[in-house]
């Protein structure tokens, strides 16, 4: 009775190779079920030579073994597919990607201006505080101004730094409000 207990085993570890392997192709998988599909195959070899007198067990031995052809050829065809970069589920997530990456990037875009706005803003009431704080005046202090001053020291400070994305803060040195840059990280 080992050819019974045999295909019992064929046929579960055959159910799990079909779910490996489906779990590999969507990507929950990092690597192909080799090692398993190796022991299936073994499995299904272990009994091509010897001959099956009962007809129940080699019916369905007969059925695993074309089964697990079946799907070794769907198998190969996908990898191959993958290989080449045809395979509609890759295309399918690749496509994805690209597109969420070209949205992020227009939103980046969109959102730069109303983040430099914001940033200004920012810096242009820290400013105010703190000349408030050191008690200089603020009567002439406009928006306009902080963002001439900033425009205006930015290609020297992009240069000195080693970039172009800068954020600004304000800090009090000797009594003083300044307005300093550094590499945004």
């Amino acid at each position: 009775m080992a050819i019974a207990e045999d295909l019992t085993q064929l046929e579960h570890q055959l159910g799990e190779l079909i779910t490996r392997y489906e779990q590999y192709f969507i990507g929950l998988e990092k690597r192909e079920p080799l090692q398993l599909l190796g022991t299936v195959e073994k499995l299904a070899r272990l009994h091509s030579a010897t001959p099956i007198n009962n007809t129940m067990y080699k019916h369905k031995y007969q059925m695993l073994v074309a089964r697990l052809s079946t799907y070794r050829e769907h198998w190969n065809r996908i990898l191959r597919l993958i290989d080449e970069g045809r395979y509609s589920r890759d295309r399918f997530i690749s496509d994805l990607h690209r597109n969420q990456h070209s949205t992020r990037e227009n939103q980046r875009q969109d959102n730069g201006e109303s983040s430099r706005e914001i940033d200004l803003e920012r810096i242009y009431s820290e400013y105010r505080e703190a000349r408030q704080k050191c008690n200089l005046p603020v009567e002439n202090l406009s928006r306009e101004a902080v963002a001439k001053s900033i425009e205006k020291s930015k290609p020297a400070l992009a240069t000195r730094l080693g970039s172009d994305d800068l954020v600004f803060r304000v800090v009090i040195e000797n009594g003083r409000p300044k307005i300093k840059a550094r590499r945004r990280a």
